[in-house]
């Protein structure tokens, strides 16, 4: 998981006590990082930053009741992701909530290989361009794929820490994981068959 770099370890009798500069150093590490996820899930700057005001207010009013049973930016991760997905489902009552989908998401996932685009070089496969299109395609997955896929491929969290987030179990978590990335696959299939041709044409 990726944590803020060069910063003293915050108390946690501190912060459950109320202490104003441990609260302020607490929203000062961790706001760039929620503030991330909640951009990618909600994919609204104005709805993100209502997102990350929500998510440090709740947590204020909860460190009291915070037993440290899971590192601070997990329960922050579960904070934000909760409010994320209530502010999702205000809009779009339609979309379905983690703990519901499929019988078959419980069950074992299949052993498929992932293929690289190893005929592609690095600086094409991570331009500018190529990273729209992967934002673009990471949108379109449905909720219940997405966070799996922001938490675990893009923040850098474990497999166990993206469960303990999102209060699945970690067979759970696997399973979408991987099909989050199939259907990124599937997505981008198009965009970069072009690119590899366009690349065969130029040899």
């Amino acid at each position: 998981m990726e944590t803020p770099q060069n910063t003293p370890v915050l108390s946690l009798d501190a912060l459950r006590s109320g202490d104003r500069q441990e609260l302020g150093r607490l929203i000062d590490q961790y706001s760039p990082l929620i503030y991330r996820l909640l951009l990618s899930m909600l994919r609204d700057p104005s709805a993100a930053e209502d997102a990350l005001q929500e998510t440090f207010i709740k947590a204020m009013r909860a460190l009291p009741e915070f037993e440290g049973r899971s590192s601070l930016s997990t329960w922050l991760y579960r904070i934000a992701s909760n409010e994320a997905l209530m502010m999702l489902r205000k809009k779009h009552p339609e979309v379905i909530s983690l703990e519901q989908g499929g019988q078959d998401e419980e069950g074992e996932a299949e052993p498929i290989q992932i293929v690289d685009w190893c005929c592609l070089p690095e600086s094409e496969l991570m331009s500018s361009e190529a990273r729209q299109q992967i934002d673009a395609a990471i949108g379109q997955l449905p909720e219940s794929l997405r966070l799996v896929f922001l938490l675990r491929d893009v923040e850098g969290l474990s497999i166990r820490e993206t469960a303990q987030v999102l209060n699945l179990s970690e067979q759970n978590v696997k399973t979408r994981l991987l099909r989050a990335r199939l259907r990124l696959r599937e997505l981008l299939s198009g965009y970069y068959s072009e690119r590899m041709a366009m690349r065969r044409e130029n040899e």
